[in-house]
């Protein structure tokens, strides 16, 4: 249960319903919908352990579950209603061991935002731009706006101020905190008038932020103690590709990839980022005849940095934004006519080594506070078993 959405509407509803969910389950459904747009999520149906709400309940983020404020935590009463400050919202789905009930039903939908300025984080830098029809009806200049760093300059066009903003140039200021590693600048919008001043500098703060499976985009207005608050979230990009000897130098370009049982397979994971300070390895990888269901029917390679089949190695990479890799086609094959599979890639910091991408196959008990990691999950294939040629034994 649980998982990425991304339609513009949708429902979310409880594993089972309308029949009775299962006891000790853990749902988190993530939705994210289009850049500029708003979740609003709607409950039409809760049935569940009521109470004090400590043994089954439900839970709404106003963005990703473990760096978001909680809108609500309920179990029952009346059918409430959430709207995102950004464009993406989680719900969570708890149930203990005890009673089970039919659970819940909500839907949910986008709405435009209506912004004047806009964010996007994308691979190699923060794309800003800032309406000059809303700088107009302020009274301030499109002539007048700049970064901290003069020498970057943005692109004025008739109805906008573009600035395009490096993560590692600009000024950009580079943070790490527990969970999130966070690049920030500064756009200032000056008032005209070198004698009086009557209106106030613009100060627009822009930030991206890096968190354990996405980026977040954070803008906010200061003009002294008016703060206008703006997020987006977005995902880190990042590929994996096929290989057809352990040198690395061609790619397989044919989908499917036809293959032999028992044949070795060479991998190679990429995160496209202009930030160099980055570190890419492979946390998890599944097999599954089913491209949407990792959960039914599904095989491990490696799992939590732990190698699961005896076939499983690694390679040396000539660059941190690369992770190589390699196995055997499995005996899983022959049993399926295709075989996808899906990696979850760790994204930490280049050296710090308190970070699960140097500690390698380690127990996940206790969540790691002291490095910022992100995991990103990507599915390959369809992997197919090339035809016997015609009169052997099958």
């Amino acid at each position: 249960c649980g998982g990425s959405v991304s339609d513009s509407s949708g429902v979310l509803q409880s594993p089972n319903y309308p029949g009775n969910y299962p006891n000790d389950a853990d749902c988190v459904w993530e939705i994210q919908v289009e850049n500029d747009f708003r979740v609003t999520l709607t409950f039409r149906d809760i049935m569940m352990q009521s109470g004090t709400c400590q043994h089954d309940y439900i839970e709404v983020y106003d963005g990703p579950l473990h760096s978001s404020p909680l809108l609500g935590r309920f179990c029952s009463g009346s059918f409430p209603t959430y709207v995102s400050s950004s464009n993406m919202m989680s719900v969570r789905f708890h149930s203990d061991s005890r009673y089970s009930f039919r659970g819940f039903q909500a839907h949910y939908s986008s709405i435009p935002a209506g912004h004047n300025t806009t964010i996007q984080c994308l691979p190699d830098y923060m794309h800003v731009v800032v309406s000059r029809r809303y700088l107009q009806s302020q009274g301030y200049s499109a002539q007048r706006v700049t970064l901290n760093d003069n020498r970057c300059r943005p692109t004025v066009t008739p109805r906008e101020v573009v600035f395009n903003i490096p993560y590692n140039g600009c000024g950009t200021i580079q943070e790490e905190n527990n969970d999130t590693i966070n690049y920030s600048n500064t756009i200032r919008v000056a008032s005209s008038g070198y004698i009086i001043k009557r209106k106030k500098n613009i100060d627009l703060h822009i930030s991206c932020k890096m968190l354990r499976k996405s980026w977040q985009q954070v803008m906010y207005a200061a003009e002294d103690t008016v703060d206008v608050n703006e997020y987006r979230f977005g995902r880190y990009d990042m590929n994996i590709t096929f290989y057809d000897s352990p040198a690395f130098l061609r790619q397989v370009r044919s989908s499917p990839y036809y293959i032999d049982l028992n044949q070795n397979l060479y991998l190679q994971a990429c995160l496209h980022s202009s930030d160099p300070n980055l570190k890419v390895v492979v946390d998890t990888c599944v097999a599954s005849p089913d491209p949407r269901d990792f959960n039914t029917l599904a095989y491990y390679l490696i799992r939590n940095g732990c190698p699961r089949d005896s076939s499983y190695a690694t390679y040396y990479s000539p660059s941190s934004h690369f992770a190589r890799f390699k196995f055997n086609a499995f005996e899983f094959m022959s049993r399926h006519p295709s075989v996808y599979l899906k990696c979850q890639m760790l994204v930490c910091r280049l050296g710090d080594f308190s970070s699960h991408c140097y500690r390698g196959c380690s127990s996940r008990a206790k969540r790691d506070t002291s490095s910022a990691e992100d995991k990103v999950d990507v599915v390959v294939g369809p992997l197919q078993l090339r035809e016997a040629p015609s009169g052997s034994a099958g």
